[in-house]
C-alpha cells in the first residue's frame, strides 16, 4: 500500500469516526466538540501565522469564527438568562479579536481567544454527567448551547 493510500484511508477513518461521534453525542458533548474545534482551528491559525502562510491562516480563522457563530446561535437567552447574554457578548468579542488577529497578524490576540474558550470550556466540562442531555430527557444547562 502506498503512503498516499494510507493517508487517504486514515483521513476517511477519522471522518467516519467523527461522524459517528456526532450522531451519538449528547447536546452537552456537541458543545464540547464545538469548543474543541475552536481551540484546534485557532491553534492551527497561529501555526500558519508563525510559518507565514497567510492563506491557510485565513482559512483556519474563518473556520474558528464559524464555529463560534454556531455556539452563539445555539444560546437560549430566554432560559439561559444573564449568563447566556454575557456569553453572547463574549462570543462577539472573540470573533472580533480573531478578525483583528488575522488582519494584524498578531498571535497574542489568538492566544487571548484560546484562553477565553478554555475558560468557558472548563466550566462546561465541570457540568455533572446527569445534566448532559437536553430538556426533553431532563433539565440541562442551556447557556452555552445544548438546546
Amino acid at each position: 500500500m502506498a503512503y498516499g493510500d494510507k493517508l487517504s484511508g486514515l483521513k476517511q477513518y477519522s471522518q467516519n469516526r467523527l461522524q459517528s461521534e456526532i450522531e451519538s453525542a449528547s447536546p452537552h458533548r456537541l458543545v464540547q466538540m464545538l469548543m474543541e474545534g475552536v481551540l484546534e482551528k485557532v491553534a492551527k491559525a497561529k501555526g500558519c501565522m508563525q510559518q507565514g502562510d497567510a492563506q491557510l491562516k485565513g482559512v483556519h480563522v474563518n473556520w474558528a469564527v464559524s464555529i463560534i457563530q454556531g455556539l452563539q446561535v445555539s444560546l437560549d437567552k430566554e432560559r439561559g438568562g444573564e449568563i447566556a447574554v454575557h456569553l453572547d457578548e463574549l462570543y462577539d468579542y472573540m470573533m472580533r479579536r480573531l478578525a483583528q488577529a488575522h488582519q494584524d497578524n498578531d498571535p497574542a490576540m489568538l492566544d487571548e481567544v484560546i484562553s477565553l474558550i478554555r475558560e468557558i470550556k472548563s466550566a462546561w466540562d465541570a457540568i455533572p454527567p446527569e445534566l448532559h442531555y437536553g430538556p426533553e430527557r431532563q433539565a440541562a444547562p442551556v447557556v452555552a448551547g445544548g438546546r
